[in-house]
């Protein structure tokens, strides 16, 4: 069991939600991830989930041309999430409405409804972005 889940028992996995940027990160450039960041998603004892927000984030951003260099990533999303064993958090109702009911500066909807499925969820979100603050979420990095 990993550094991070000792004393919680097999049964109970500490779960951490990715924003966006995290998760290009970690699957495209490693070497930009903290070191925490990177401990975290390297430790088999914790669940890494990825939102439906960045799945949609991205392929808009594909097709934008604003993420040229995450073409082939978009393409194989599914497959790549399933290889690197992260679970998928679809949207529902409830989190979209909190999400744009959260009162802060930080108009992104991407992160808005990251933030707000992190609240829902009662877990981190892994990102740099500091932005991400103002709505409340614990952030690390």
């Amino acid at each position: 069991m990993g550094t991070l889940a000792k004393g919680l028992g097999r049964h109970k996995r500490v779960r951490f939600l990715f924003d966006t940027q995290a998760l290009l990160w970690a699957a495209l450039t490693p070497e930009k991830l903290s070191h925490k960041a990177a401990a975290i998603i390297s430790d088999e004892s914790v669940e890494l989930l990825v939102s439906a927000a960045s799945a949609w984030e991205i392929a808009t951003k594909v097709r934008l041309g604003k993420l040229p260099f995450a073409e082939e990533f978009e393409r194989e999303f599914l497959n790549d999430m399933d290889a690197a064993g992260y679970t998928l958090l679809s949207i529902d109702t409830e989190t979209a409405l909190r999400a744009g009911r959260l009162v802060g500066e930080h108009g992104d909807p991407f992160d808005r409804m990251i933030a707000a499925q992190a609240l829902a969820l009662d877990i981190p979100v892994i990102s740099i972005d500091s932005a991400l603050d103002s709505f409340g979420v614990r952030r690390i990095w």
